[in-house]
């Protein structure tokens, strides 16, 4: 039997994506790829909402985040970031190591700063070069729900505006160019639901100019590169991984024939669900209501509930996969992804199956009333 994997990442792939890795193998400087590559490309923009040039690294999410930060940020530029957990705190370092100075808005994790603190922040600092977020904080479930505003900061000196959205484009609602993002990046094992490899970081008009006249002292990840090469051939400058662009494109495919606002609302009806659902049982969300994530449904242990213990019997009794916590959150909470496939048989089955791992456990669990409280939001589907 199949693990479902309710993973913050990688998470189900749907047959036919995973299908067209299985196309011969074909010369990445030929008509072929040219036509393969493009039609990604342009997929991706409408993913996006932007008429911004998408690069599809081969590499992973962290690779795109990386690329945003060594092809924007020089030594002694001040960038703002909130940062409030595991992977917020690595883009931090990131840009510490490229010699930014870093104003870092730090709040508890399980929270999200507030837009009045980077608002305070952009008034303190006139001269912020740019301002990074990661949108969706993975190790601790939180969400930034202001994105929309961020661009009447920004643009009081024309600082570029960064979004790591990693772990959830394609299963929140992303406006790119109406809401003033300079660049943006995700991982294809996330909520696109494709084999991880693939990342695509989509970067407009004004922010390629500026990449392409300061182009960074590095080889692989140096973007102007991929836009110069981009133009001139249809190419990229390195050999790409073939048979997951071709799954990275059926995904796209799968996404658009969907339709964005259906994808999204789907996300949401099954986070609902699952938040709902998995309290009714008697389990509570780690994070905050006002910050909670869509895409990944942050829970704190029972008191005495052994973390390894849990989820390997999940895994080995259930086959059903979910995430522990990062750093001082470890063994302390558990994560289950909400993204990609996700649909009423994923929450169902992963709420039943918690319930019965609880109960094998010896914790007293209200399972058919957490499953009757998640099929009842599950009948919006």
């Amino acid at each position: 039997m199949e693990y479902l994997v309710m993973l913050p990442g990688p998470t189900n792939v749907p047959e036919r994506v995973m299908r067209a890795m299985i196309t011969p193998m074909i010369n990445h400087r030929s008509d072929d790829f040219v036509e393969l590559y493009q039609d990604a490309v342009e997929k991706t923009q409408k993913v996006f909402k932007s008429s911004g040039e998408a690069v599809l690294l081969s590499a992973s999410g962290t690779g795109a985040v990386e690329a945003s930060v060594i092809n924007i940020v020089k030594p002694g530029d001040k960038v703002i970031i909130p940062t409030n957990g595991e992977f917020s705190g690595r883009l931090a370092q990131m840009l510490e190591w490229a010699g930014a100075k870093v104003i870092k808005l730090e709040s508890t994790p399980g929270t999200n700063a507030t837009f009045d603190q980077v608002k305070e922040a952009f008034d303190n600092n006139k001269d912020v070069k740019a301002f990074y977020c990661v949108w969706n904080e993975t190790s601790t479930g939180t969400m930034i729900k202001y994105l929309d505003k961020i661009k009447n900061l920004t643009a009081r000196n024309d600082a570029f505006y960064v979004v790591d959205g990693v772990s959830i484009v394609g299963g929140e609602d992303l406006e790119m160019d109406k809401w003033g993002i300079d660049v943006a990046m995700t991982g294809a094992q996330k909520a696109f639901a494709a084999p991880p490899g693939i990342s695509p970081i989509v970067v407009n008009e004004r922010t390629k100019k500026y990449m392409n006249a300061n182009p960074p002292k590095t080889m692989y990840f140096n973007l102007s590169r991929y836009f110069h090469y981009y133009e001139e051939a249809k190419h990229t400058p390195f050999t790409p991984a073939l048979p997951l662009l071709y799954a990275y494109r059926e995904a796209m495919n799968v996404i658009l024939e969907e339709g964005l606002d259906n994808r999204i609302r789907r996300h949401r009806i099954c986070s609902d669900a699952l938040y709902s659902g998995l309290s009714a049982m008697g389990l509570s969300p780690f994070a905050k209501e006002d910050a909670r994530s869509t895409v990944v449904v942050a829970l704190n242990y029972l008191d005495g509930l052994e973390d390894k213990t849990f989820r390997n019997t999940l895994s080995d009794k259930f086959r059903v996969l979910v995430a522990g916590g990062f750093g001082n959150l470890k063994g302390k909470v558990f994560r289950v992804g909400c993204m990609g496939e996700v649909n009423r048989y994923h929450v169902m089955r992963t709420i039943s199956s918690i319930g019965s791992t609880l109960e094998m456990m010896g914790y007293k669990t209200k399972q058919m009333e957490a499953l009757k409280v998640a099929d009842e939001k599950l009948k919006q589907l």
